[in-house]
């Protein structure tokens, strides 16, 4: 299979999409994503979070281990498929969301491939 760097461009998200499909997934299966944004403050994170609440998105809220500057976590599970267009959208959407509140973008995983 040859890779088609339209679909799966040469960057975090291109590449991990691209291993999932030569892995066997099935991109199109619609699959909960956890995408983690951190905060200095904890008042930060709480009404970063209720933002996203506002906008019926699913979240966490926790302490954070692997920054000192950043000790507080909210991740969102958005349920989509696995698109480059999708998770580039929400990654933009949750950098874009979190700079008023001084939030830092910390990346995305992808949860459940078990339906894949």
């Amino acid at each position: 299979m040859q890779r088609n760097e339209e679909l799966f461009p040469l960057d975090n998200v291109g590449n991990a999409l691209w291993e999932m499909l030569t892995s066997g997934d099935d991109l199109t299966v619609e699959r909960e994503f956890e995408f983690s944004t951190i905060f200095s403050s904890q008042d930060q994170a709480l009404k970063f979070g209720q933002l996203l609440l506002e906008n019926n998105q699913k979240l966490s809220f926790c302490p954070y281990q692997g920054d000192d500057n950043f000790p507080w976590e909210i991740t969102a599970y958005p349920f989509m498929s696995a698109s480059y267009e999708n998770i580039a959208a929400y990654q933009e959407l949750l950098m874009s969301s979190a700079t008023p509140f001084s939030g830092q973008y910390d990346g995305w995983y992808c949860i459940d491939t078990s339906q894949a």
